[in-house]
């Protein structure tokens, strides 16, 4: 543009508006500008549009026709850049690169992660990767967006389709509690790409990996396509009548033998409130209340006078401006990943954020302080910051908190970092917020853990956020809970939790979207349970099917759904099918909603999702306050011993691309490095205690069960603890803090 006064054209994106200024836009300087510099954009960028995936939404494309020429005077030779092979997300055509660094800038400014750099000057310079490495970011694939020419593209995508030939559906991405926004783009039928909606209250303009391409699984060549019922042959394939007589007869005939309350139902979080409550409404019209979503939880001696759900009492879009962070069991980066680039945000402005964790997670912050501890200790270093904060803001220490709790906490070896912590939350602002993370929510302590948040969180005057798995909070507004209805109503006689479904198993039990050794904490007892069922039904999507089913209903992903998700601040969002069912599968609802048919139970006859959806929203409490308070008499329960000797204690979260069957199958996430084979981690110092070296063939035994892998050095676990992902499929996990043992392949150490 010219400004008026300045000697030459300025870029309009990079001037500062002052007071007064004068602004030309299409000048005779200023267009000849605009043409120039398109023209040096143009002199090496190949001709290549109709074979490019960014043709059709290309900004270049649009500023050439706007400013462009109709020849090039550039008869040379253009100049080619060679392509790396960056990683299995990520196509590179960089001879089409104009240098603008949005990539780069994208990895330093809100990724936190440099995995773009320049290298060269004039003609030779180029962007790349640091020494040729992959790029490994949980949001890398927001580059594709942000790149203007089609230097990098998705890799899954390439040469699928044209932009002009998509059709866009509206959808909420069904991974983590945040609700990301998205929009399924399909072409005749099947599903081609994802990308983010604009949605500054939750999303902003980014998503995820796991959002982005965790579309490949519904196109997977294992997806289950007809119902299967086992007979003397196995499972073969039936009709739908066939299975659903088959399953309402198993279930009939189980509760005729035993009785109602040997029934039992497992649901993943990822399911949609039409689902969660619909599996709620017919176990309990069946007359069971042995219904849960809460997988990997096993502390639940807080449900009684738990909030109406779990999640943040602070809008997601205020935690950028937050000025003080505690992270609790949480390992924010890679759980929920969009709210790490909130909290990244919030560090960038000035905010100060520490941890108490188990694991020294890499995070895409500083820490101004952080506590690294064996499971069995966080309480108690949460214990200490109470303690210390009391003290510091002349509070009384809450009196329903035991002494003998308060003694081991005074005693505790990290006083000094809980003590930099305490002071970072005694700071004279209220604009801050304590997280409690996955870690956090699975602990064997995690009553204990969220009531001591709660005082912290009341005496500091800070927000409180529990950062429950997927859509979870529609879990607990459905009623899918042993305890409680929907919208809250508590339960006249409880059901049965999860961990008690497993640990004094049931006769019969339906599973909703589960693979019960990969998502239940406890691989093995959940195994050993359904084994020893006699009747067994699972509605999945995809052909691996335990040896321990019966009948198995094939129901559609969630990409051929349509429901509704409740994200963690209780924001309520709704999803259409972007597609049709592939082959014989159906809406998860539509089974459930058939099932009660076959039982011949009243209230089944909803017409579409939205039915069950208004059928409950009549009724419904308000969603804005979750987590309770702190004046709930929630005891703190003490650790009853010490590791055994020779033991250590266990951590085990699911890494970010084995959190549910979906994301377990698709290709391009399966081929990250964070989807690495899973190994055993020590800390250094326990490596060299045990005279192993790094690679070394071990047994990790945990109870009934052992696992064959190999045991490494990882300065990031906490000493005196093992560090093995939950959800893989090297073998059943067991719940975080039990006691493990290591023992080398030729005899134990």
């Amino acid at each position: 543009v010219e400004v008026e006064r300045a000697p030459k054209a300025l870029p309009a994106c990079a001037t500062p508006v002052m007071d007064g200024m004068k602004v030309k836009t299409n000048s005779k300087v200023a267009v000849g500008a605009q043409k120039d510099t398109l023209e040096f954009l143009l002199i090496n960028h190949p001709l290549d549009c109709p074979i490019c995936d960014q043709g059709g939404e290309c900004p270049l494309q649009d500023q050439a026709v706007g400013y462009g020429g109709h020849l090039s005077r550039y008869e040379e030779k253009k100049r080619v850049v060679a392509d790396h092979d960056i990683g299995p997300l990520i196509e590179t055509e960089m001879t089409r690169c104009i240098h603008c660094t949005r990539c780069v800038r994208f990895g330093d400014e809100i990724a936190g992660v440099m995995e773009f750099g320049i290298t060269g000057r004039s003609e030779h310079l180029k962007i790349d990767t640091f020494f040729g490495s992959t790029v490994d970011s949980e949001v890398s694939g927001n580059v594709i967006d942000l790149c203007p020419v089609g230097a990098l593209t998705s890799k899954p995508y390439r040469f699928t389709a044209r932009s002009w030939e998509l059709i866009d559906h509206e959808s909420i991405s069904p991974h983590d509690c945040v609700g990301a926004n998205i929009s399924i783009q399909t072409l005749r039928g099947e599903v081609k790409r994802v990308l983010p909606r604009i949605n500054e209250a939750v999303n902003e303009c980014w998503i995820s990996d796991r959002d982005r391409y965790s579309y490949e699984a519904a196109g997977a060549e294992n997806r289950l396509l007809q119902p299967m019922v086992r007979g003397e042959l196995g499972l073969t394939p039936a009709s739908w009548e066939d299975a659903l007589n088959a399953a309402a007869n198993g279930l009939w005939s189980v509760i005729d033998e035993y009785d109602a309350s040997e029934l039992g139902a497992l649901v993943s979080p990822t399911a949609s409130f039409e689902e969660f409550y619909l599996v709620q409404k017919l176990m309990r019209a069946l007359g069971s209340d042995n219904v849960d979503h809460r997988l990997r939880q096993i502390d639940f001696s807080g449900d009684d006078d738990a909030g109406l759900y779990p999640g943040t009492s602070l809008p997601i879009e205020r935690f950028s401006d937050c000025s003080k962070i505690l992270l609790v069991g949480s390992n924010i980066r890679k759980e929920q990943p969009l709210l790490g680039l909130r909290v990244r945000n919030a560090w960038r402005a000035g905010a100060k954020v520490a941890a108490i964790n188990s694991m020294d997670w890499s995070l895409n912050f500083g820490l101004e302080a952080k506590t690294i501890v064996a499971p069995g200790l966080v309480p108690y270093a949460l214990a200490q910051v109470l303690l210390l904060l009391c003290e510091m803001k002349n509070a009384e220490v809450p009196a329903d908190i035991s002494g003998d709790f308060l003694d081991g906490a005074d005693e505790f070896s990290g006083h000094e970092e809980c003590r930099k912590i305490a002071a970072m939350l005694c700071e004279n602002t209220d604009d801050g917020v304590i997280v409690l993370g996955q870690s956090a929510i699975s602990h064997p302590m995690f009553s204990c853990i969220e009531h001591l948040a709660h005082f912290i969180a009341e005496i500091s005057g800070v927000a409180l956020a529990i950062l429950p798995p997927a859509n979870s909070v529609a879990g607990w507004m459905a009623g899918c809970l042993p305890h409680r209805g929907a919208n809250g109503v508590p339960v006249e006689a409880p059901g049965l939790n999860a961990r008690q479904m497993i640990h004094n198993p049931r006769a019969a039990y339906l599973l909703f979207d589960i693979e019960p050794s990969r998502d239940i904490s406890d691989g093995m007892h959940t195994r050993q349970a359904m084994e020893n069922a006699s009747f067994v039904i699972s509605l999945q999507s995809f052909d691996d099917v335990p040896d321990y089913v019966d009948v198995v209903l094939p129901i559609t992903s969630f990409t051929e759904n349509a429901g509704t998700f409740i994200n963690c601040e209780g924001r309520v969002q709704h999803t259409v099918a972007a597609v049709e069912p592939m082959g014989e599968s159906r809406p998860g609802w539509k089974i459930l909603r058939v099932l009660g048919n076959f039982f011949n139970l009243p209230g089944f006859d909803y017409v579409q999702a939205g039915d069950v959806f208004e059928e409950t929203s009549a009724e419904a409490e308000d969603v804005s306050e979750p987590n309770g308070s702190s004046s709930r008499p929630v005891p703190c329960i003490q650790k009853e011993s010490s590791v055994s000797p020779g033991y250590f204690e266990l951590i085990s979260d699911p890494k970010i691309y084995s959190v549910d069957a979906t994301v377990r199958r698709a290709a391009a996430l399966q081929s990250t490095a964070d989807a690495s084979p899973v190994t055993v981690g020590v800390h250094p110092d326990d490596l060299e205690a045990l005279s192993l070296k790094n690679g070394t063939a071990i047994v990790l035994r945990h109870d009934l069960h052992s696992v064959h892998t190999q045991v490494f050095s990882d300065t990031r676990v906490a000493r005196g603890c093992v560090y093995f992902p939950a959800g893989s499929d090297a073998g059943p996990s067991a719940s975080i803090g039990a006691e493990v043992r290591i023992e080398q392949e030729s005899g134990t150490v």
